[in-house]
């Protein structure tokens, strides 16, 4: 039985040289997210971004939701994926950090599709069930004790057929190391048994990346 590849820096190099399109803009986001307080932990990896582009396309999306932006660099990759007239939500706690990606966005072409709301998510998602938004896609990377209401939300806010994609799934491997009982890890194992539990979606966890988890609304 095939095991999984052991994926060293060599072979994570082989993959972003031979699948990944990047671009200056692209680039010039990560540079300046780079250099920030847990960027490394938050960014999302370059290869995860064009894969949430190419999930973007594979739905059909023309409309997006993602609950934690940062510096807005998913965002982009999200949003550069929409057609022209499509359109994307992103929700974050702070002005601060999108502040930072808003001039690459702006680069991209692409800040018109780009809805920034600032404030709690719990209340940004109440407000956008208020407003009977419905959406293709979308991308959950925030607080991680948030997921499991989180997921509830946008289940509720998703077209049939729309896909779900919770970010940070595996958490650095500490779902599995049962000396790890710290709120962060503990809200992604209830959240992964939620899932995998669900009878409303069809579901598949990857270990790309910290681990993403697909949902497809039934």
């Amino acid at each position: 039985m095939a095991q999984q590849v052991d994926v060293t820096e060599e072979i994570l190099g082989y993959v972003r040289e031979l699948s990944l399109r990047d671009d200056e803009v692209l680039a010039g986001l990560r540079a300046e997210t780079a250099g920030l307080p847990a960027a490394q932990a938050m960014q999302v990896m370059p290869e995860e971004g064009q894969l949430l582009g190419l999930l973007v396309r594979l739905v059909g999306a023309r409309s997006v939701l993602e609950i934690g932006t940062f510096t807005g660099y998913s965002t982009l990759c999200m949003a550069r994926a929409l057609p022209a007239d499509g359109a994307l939500v992103t929700c974050d706690i702070t002005p601060k950090w999108p502040g930072l990606g808003r001039p690459f966005w702006e680069r991209a072409g692409v800040a018109d599709r780009i809805d920034v709301r600032i404030g709690d998510a719990k209340d940004t998602l109440a407000g956008l069930r208020r407003e009977g938004r419905e959406f293709d896609l979308v991308f959950i990377d925030a607080d991680k004790t948030g997921y499991a209401h989180y997921y509830e939300e946008s289940l509720a806010l998703l077209r049939r057929g729309g896909l779900i994609v919770l970010d940070n799934t595996l958490f650095f491997g500490r779902v599995v190391d049962p000396a790890a009982q710290d709120a962060d890890t503990a809200a992604l194992r209830e959240v992964n048994k939620l899932l995998r539990e669900d009878t409303r979606v069809e579901i598949s966890m990857l270990t790309v990346g910290d681990g993403i988890t697909l949902a497809v609304k039934r």
